[in-house]
């Protein structure tokens, strides 16, 4: 008879989920599940809408990581309607990203994940969260927070709003920069770039100081998985670029691009889960692979930036490619905040920023499809349109989806090391981490409203033996 452990909902992710785990009479985990309670159904609520204002519909699916939709969309639209944006309507999108990514990697890293840093997996619930980092380390808490404030700053003076971004539309960006916006996004990219300075050192310490104390999280939790992300170059780009994938040992396969991703990916629907599951289909057989920050540093060669590109070259060469471990998806996170802030740097000296930003775009039929690299990982949009500029058809690919195999084997092989923990806050928080390395986005799922409770219930030939409740 099997045991069943529940962990509803999960803390500190942006969504309600919940965590099934299975175990055997041996007392080892056979399976393990997670799951996502809601249904997500934007891809019917989507047709009937209009075309052009697909890019701020969208923006509403999620207010956690609405840029990544918005710009996305702008990019479906782009490609339905054959037309190219200007270099300054691409460089402006690129920079809004930019803002867009510190804001979200740092809320990640540090809101969300910083608990665990701060205080480790055994950490008193009272003082596992923000207000406790506030307590701890109030000058690494307020850098972190001030980075944040700094990218979401860039991404409201681009895109109109701070959440939910209006201005990226088909071919381009429906405004020129002032010099008062020009002035003031030179401000915010120079206080970025010596914010980030200052955390990384700091964070890598807190990060390689927690694997230190819990060697089993190295050693442990490396379940092999192919990989997938975008590259422009061979270098990480996260606006723009070719899909790569890499398999388990890390041979990397041609490059594809995402108007043809119904032949190189399968979707599928599973029992337990409003989430479905992808696999991608190379090498003659479906493939488990991730998606997000760690995915991104594998599949590519490098990063576009300086000091980026030495974070880079220290994590590949402390961790080889493809590095499995769950945990360093953290780190590499962190690599990516920095490119981030740097990149902005970049982009706001580009002379091409002050040019034209839009070109005529119109639809009269079409299909069209683009991708993004959201903070979570690969993110395509897909669709239909009728000769009257409504859309009839909608599909969305989400990062969380394409990880949801991974996460489970992640779960699987991380609850087999780490429940043998006594204290049941310790139990119930390590089960989360590893959770919170995927950083998985549900508000892209649904949004709901309720107490964040959390149940762990354990049974044994239909008898309740453990009930663990926060």
């Amino acid at each position: 008879m099997s045991k069943i452990i529940k962990i509803d909902p999960v803390t500190r992710i942006e969504g309600h989920a919940r965590i099934l785990l299975e175990c055997d009479d041996a007392g080892s985990v056979s399976d393990a599940s997670f799951i996502v309670n809601e249904l997500r159904g934007f891809e019917r609520i989507l047709v009937g809408m209009e075309a052009s204002a697909m890019p701020q519909i969208t923006a509403r699916i999620c207010g956690v990581c609405p840029t990544a939709h918005h710009l996305v969309s702008a990019k479906t639209l782009d490609n339905a309607a054959g037309v190219e944006p200007p270099p300054a309507a691409k460089l402006l999108r690129e920079f809004m990203y930019m803002g867009h990514m510190i804001h979200s990697h740092s809320l990640s890293l540090f809101v969300l994940a910083g608990p665990d840093l701060i205080f480790g997996l055994s950490g008193a619930v009272a003082t596992q969260n923000i207000v406790g980092m506030v307590n701890a380390a109030p000058e690494l808490t307020k850098k972190a927070l001030r980075l944040r404030s700094l990218g979401q700053k860039i991404n409201e003076t681009i895109g109109g709003r701070g959440i939910h971004p209006v201005t990226a539309i088909a071919g381009g960006i429906s405004f020129k920069l002032s010099d008062a916006q020009f002035t003031r996004l030179q401000e915010l990219t120079t206080e970025a770039v010596q914010l980030v300075g200052q955390l990384a050192g700091k964070t890598k310490k807190l990060l390689f100081g927690l694997l230190d104390k819990n060697p089993v999280l190295l050693e442990k939790l490396n379940s092999e998985s192919w990989y997938l992300g975008t590259v422009r170059d061979g270098r990480v780009n996260v606006y723009d670029g070719q899909l790569r994938a890499i398999d388990t040992k890390g041979e990397i396969k041609p490059e594809f691009l995402t108007s043809s991703y119904r032949e190189m990916m399968t979707e599928r629907a599973v029992h337990n889960s409003f989430a479905k599951e992808v696999y991608l289909n190379m090498d003659g057989a479906e493939q488990m692979y991730r998606v997000g920050p760690l995915a991104r540093l594998n599949v590519a060669d490098g990063m576009e930036t300086p000091h980026a590109h030495k974070e880079f070259e220290e994590f590949r060469k402390n961790f080889a490619r493809p590095c499995h471990n769950t945990v360093l998806q953290l780190y590499a996170k962190l690599i990516e905040l920095v490119y981030s802030c740097e990149k902005a740097r970049q982009i706001i000296n580009d002379p091409a920023l002050r040019g034209e930003t839009r070109v005529p775009a119109d639809f009269r039929g079409g299909h069209g499809i683009a991708h993004i690299e959201a903070p979570r990982g690969t993110l395509i949009h897909d669709y239909e349109i009728d000769e009257r500029g409504i859309v009839t058809a909608a599909n969305m690919i989400i990062a969380t989806q394409q990880n949801t195999a991974a996460i489970n084997n992640s779960l699987k092989e991380g609850a087999n090391n780490l429940l043998k923990e006594t204290n049941d806050e310790a139990m119930l928080n390590s089960l989360e981490f590893v959770v919170r390395c995927y950083d998985p986005c549900l508000a892209c799922s649904t949004h709901a409203i309720g107490k964040m409770a959390l149940d762990v219930e354990i049974t044994h030939k239909g008898e309740t033996i453990r009930r663990v409740r926060r």
